[in-house]
């Protein structure tokens, strides 16, 4: 019995694809991916070729192997294996970018699935579980949108410190990068709050909270530098002169 549209679900959830990527991808009907993984068709040969040379495997082991179970020798599968026991005692930390968030979501859990994301290392960081994530929007700044924040994992909400920076991972908002604030009164709720002051601060129930990250570095592109002219700079000490007077005539 041919195991194709088994093994086309798994490899597919295996990459973090949604079925309308993959079917995007095997250049067919997203229809034809759900009726090819729940065995109501059997998929053409086509597409298998496609998916063969696509994961480095054989007709013969997408056919008639359990790919979920059976390392598959020189292919894609063990390939990919090998290479996360080489990176094991390296502090390898996988990156999720934006165009895996929504994969991300469902996968966080799955070795697999996390398995396929990108690595990379930091000599930095030593010990402990690191995972990095690229985050967009102003409502952090002044980290810019497109940064890369790589965080610590941390257990338990408990473990969190007031007005630190973590990427919060929840049912409810996805994958954010905030401010923790535990409120006192309920432990069953945690405020997120920006750094951006143009956003509002807001609470999420710590039920829906499926993973916490504290922020360690932040990666971005290198800014063009700003440069400042004797006019600009006598002003900006002006402004603050004024500033500070009027702050010590409202104190007396």
């Amino acid at each position: 019995m041919s195991r194709a549209g088994l093994n086309l679900k798994y490899l597919r959830k295996l990459r973090g694809w949604t079925q309308e990527e993959f079917a995007h991808k095997l250049q067919i009907k997203r229809s034809l991916i759900g009726a090819y993984e729940e065995e109501r068709a059997d998929p053409r040969l086509e597409v298998l070729e496609i998916v063969a040379d696509m994961f480095k495997l054989s007709l013969d082991e997408i056919l008639l192997k359990d790919l979920s179970v059976t390392p598959q020798m020189g292919g894609y599968l063990q390939k990919r294996r090998m290479m996360k026991m080489g990176a094991a005692d390296r502090n390898v930390i996988h990156f999720v970018p934006i165009k895996a968030a929504a994969g991300y979501m469902t996968g966080y859990a799955d070795s697999e699935f996390i398995d396929e994301l990108n690595t990379f290392t930091l000599p930095m960081l030593t010990g402990g579980s690191y995972r990095a994530f690229e985050i967009i929007g102003d409502s952090m700044l002044p980290t810019p949108s497109g940064s890369i924040i790589v965080g610590a994992k941390v257990d338990s909400i408990e473990d969190t410190k007031n007005h630190q920076a973590y990427i919060v991972v929840s049912k409810t908002e996805g994958i954010v990068y905030k401010r923790i604030i535990k409120n006192n009164r309920s432990k069953n709720k945690i405020t997120l709050e920006s750094d951006n002051p143009a956003y509002q601060p807001y609470q999420i129930n710590t039920e829906d909270i499926l993973e916490l990250w504290h922020a360690q570095v932040v990666i971005g592109k290198v800014a063009s530098q700003q440069r400042w002219d004797v006019n600009s700079l006598a002003n900006l000490v002006s402004n603050l002169q004024t500033q500070v007077s009027t702050l010590k005539k409202k104190m007396n």
